[in-house]
Formats: structure tokens, C-alpha cells, sequence
């Protein structure tokens, strides 16, 4: 099993013991982050980026590592999350493969991985481990959390957890608690994993490893990470060159299948497949409101900010748009000045990756107010 680590990555070692919500405790744990920018004197302008199910620490190039990274287009000099401006740290989800302990991490020097045995992971409890990192950096509050998908989760239970550790945050294509039907779409992922007979209750290794389960998982995510607009416009019913051969009479005959199936070999040996159930499991876990003893409403309102923004597309079938209604109604009415911005973008779930002009403009936008 192998723990996917880029260049340049830093290393902060967390507490020990590090409890879970869930139970169990960690020791000898440690969260993977990258930084860009200058951290002021007063410490008054730091960007925390909470990422999705899949990203490592590597959002953006740097001087230890020039490859792009997974927002490269919206951080950096200049760029809507300016690093001339900002200093922008970026943690490894807690329960990840990249860096940060998870499933795929050894216990110990020498030992062998955690797989199952790994703690029941919470979104909480990445909160509170990049809460630590932040506090270890010298940062008293920041300026600005920013949680994306997955993240999105993350960043409400850093705030509701931690009163007062961010001035202002922006919800990108997030929710206070998971929806039915995205916790039906990632339960079919977890089966889809599980029922790979070469995932063997979570020992495999690079020889005998869960190929097919996670192809599935995969195919299945990126269908829902885009829209059905896109689908249409981008493949439409165009088959391939090639004609079917008798052998394999129901093999692939159009390009959208040829395009999942690529994008899925991409990804299943880049991310662990424990690491992906643990993390999945997570967001369906989720609800702000079991976060803090109530329902979803009071807690988000029990978050105290001077300002956010909630930004989402209509297209986003797993994270839809009224979730960020949702958030940026229940911050307001615990007092912030709260905006909701709805986009038409057609590119799904995963426009804010892409559609840089709409988000770009309308999170650059909120930062520029912050900084004047």
C-alpha cells in the first residue's frame, strides 16, 4: 500500500493521543500541508483551505514544487486567492493517503498499515487536527477559511468547534449535512470497493489489489461530479472508431464510456482504497447539527463570523444548490454579513475546478473587500 506524498509537503505532527469522536485514539499522527505566501507580523492574513475527498495538500506550485497543483488556476500572485496578499495554507485531509495519517499510514516505523484497524473517521475530526495546525503555526485567528466539497463540511465544524478561529469563511460547493442521495451514491461506491474480491476485508497490496471495485467507485463519482448538460454537450452519442468485437460484445461503444474509463484508471492506483471508504463514510456521517447537540439550523446559527460567502451551481446534483442557500441563510441569522451566490455554470460539482472566471471572480471579490 502505497502513501502518494509530493515534493515539497510539510509535516505536522499531532498531539498524542489524538482522540477520536468516534473512538479510538491516534498515536504518532501527522498532517500533511503546503503554504504559500508571507505570513504578516500582526498574523492577521491567513487563508485556511479545507479540500475535498480526493486532493493532497498540493493546491498550487511553488518553489519546492513547480507541478501544478489541484486549484492552480486560483492560487497565487495575482490570482483570485492572491499570495501577495494572503498566506494560504493548505492541509491533507485527516484519514488521506497523501500524507496525512490515514488507513494506508504505517502505526509505526516498520509496522504494518492501520487498513481497518484505523479509528471510525468524522469530518470533526479533521476540523479539529487542522485547528491544531493552525494554532501550531502562530496564527490566532484567520481571515478566512475556505472549504470546498468535502471541505465545505470541514470548515463548519472548524468553526463551530473552534469559535473565533476565523473571521470570515466562503463555502464552495458545500453542505451542513449530507443529503440522501449523495449518501446513496457513496454507498454504492463503499459496495462497489468492498465487493471486490480482492479487497479482502481491507488487505490487499500493490499485487492483489481492488482494481475493478475502484474503477466502479471512481465512474460513479465522476458521473455525479458532473451535469447531465455537460455530458450531452461534450460526448452526445458519439460512438467510437472502432467496431465491436465478438468477444466482447457489450464493451465500450461510445467515448463517454472510453472518457470514465480513463479517468478511472487515472485515479485507482493514485488513492487508497480503505483511505477512499474511511473518508466517504465521513461526509455521510456529517450533519452540523450532531456536530453540536442540536439541529442543522441552530448550529449553523450558532456560528459567530463577521462575514461569508456561500457559492454553488445549479447544475451540482450531489452538493445542490439550496445546501448553500442553506448556509449562508443559518450564518446570517447568527449575525454575519452573508451572501449567497448562485452560479449556471454546466460543469456539475466540479465547476469550481474549472470554471475559474465565475468562481474566481466571486471569491477574489470577497477576499479584495477583505483586504481593503
Amino acid at each position: 500500500m502505497t502513501e502518494f506524498i509530493s515534493p515539497g509537503t510539510r509535516f505536522f505532527a499531532l498531539p498524542a493521543p489524538f482522540p477520536m469522536k468516534r473512538g479510538g485514539e491516534l498515536t504518532g499522527a501527522r498532517l500533511a500541508f503546503e503554504t504559500w505566501g508571507q505570513l504578516s507580523e500582526a498574523g492577521d492574513n491567513a487563508v485556511l483551505i479545507l479540500t475535498g475527498l480526493s486532493p493532497s495538500a498540493h493546491a498550487a506550485s511553488h518553489a519546492d514544487n513547480p507541478d501544478p497543483g489541484w486549484w492552480e488556476a486560483m492560487i497565487g500572485p495575482g490570482k483570485p486567492i492572491d499570495t501577495d496578499r494572503w498566506f494560504v495554507i493548505c492541509p491533507n485531509s485527516l484519514g488521506s493517503c497523501k500524507g496525512s495519517t490515514g488507513p494506508a499510514s504505517a502505526r509505526a516505523e516498520g509496522e504494518a498499515p492501520y487498513r481497518l484497524d484505523f479509528p471510525p473517521l468524522s469530518i470533526e475530526d479533521g476540523a479539529r487536527a487542522a485547528a491544531l495546525l493552525v494554532r501550531s503555526l502562530g496564527i490566532g485567528q484567520l481571515a478566512c477559511v475556505i472549504g470546498c466539497s468535502m471541505g465545505g463540511m470541514s470548515a463548519l465544524a472548524l468553526l463551530a468547534l473552534h469559535p473565533g478561529i476565523a473571521r470570515t469563511h466562503i463555502n464552495v460547493s458545500g453542505a451542513a449535512r449530507a443529503l440522501p442521495f449523495s449518501i446513496a451514491i457513496r454507498s454504492l461506491q463503499r459496495e462497489a470497493i468492498r465487493l471486490d474480491p480482492r479487497w479482502n476485508g481491507g488487505d490487499y497490496d500493490d499485487e492483489h489489489y481492488p482494481d475493478s471495485g475502484m474503477r466502479i467507485a471512481r465512474k460513479l463519482g465522476v458521473v455525479t461530479y458532473r451535469s447531465s448538460l455537460e455530458w450531452d454537450g461534450r460526448f452526445g452519442r458519439v460512438r467510437l472508431d472502432s467496431e465491436q468485437r465478438p468477444d466482447d460484445p457489450f464493451g465500450f461503444e461510445f467515448q463517454v464510456e472510453s472518457y470514465l474509463e480513463g479517468h478511472a484508471q487515472r485515479f485507482i492506483r493514485q488513492f487508497d482504497p480503505n483511505c477512499y471508504l474511511y473518508l466517504s463514510r465521513s461526509m455521510d456521517w456529517f450533519d452540523i447539527g450532531d456536530c453540536c447537540g442540536t439541529d442543522t439550523a441552530s448550529a449553523l446559527a450558532g456560528i459567530r463570523l463577521e462575514r461569508c460567502l456561500a457559492i454553488g451551481v445549479s447544475t451540482d446534483i450531489l452538493f445542490p444548490l439550496q445546501q448553500q442557500e442553506e448556509i449562508a441563510e443559518g450564518l446570517a441569522r447568527g449575525g454575519a454579513d452573508s451572501r449567497f451566490v448562485p452560479l449556471d455554470s454546466p460543469q456539475g460539482h466540479d465547476a469550481f475546478l474549472v470554471d475559474i472566471e465565475n468562481f474566481g471572480g466571486a471569491i477574489g471579490s470577497f477576499l479584495g473587500e477583505l483586504a481593503r
